[in-house]
């Protein structure tokens, strides 16, 4: 079974694909700044949607930040479990 996406696993597998340390990305750092490119980004939408939560990249791209992508998927996880 996966891990449930949280904050802290959204965070750690950023900075896996990014290879950097977790700590070294605050919830405001713009995440393009950090080395994040869209194929990546894309690659990491696949990843979380295997863990259950669909998100939509084109979203994740209006807000390239830990918060505000975490933001898009807590609204998204909330809009599941109460369908």
């Amino acid at each position: 079974m996966t891990e449930p996406l949280s904050l802290d696993l959204m965070r750690d597998d950023i900075a896996a694909i990014i290879h950097i340390d977790p700590e070294e990305i605050g919830d405001d750092d713009n995440l393009m700044d950090l080395g994040l490119d869209s194929m990546r980004a894309m690659n990491l939408v696949l990843l979380w949607r295997e863990r259950g939560v669909h998100l939509d990249f084109s979203q994740l791209a209006t807000r390239p930040t830990l918060a505000g992508w975490w933001l898009i998927a807590k609204q998204r996880m909330d809009a599941m479990a109460e369908a």
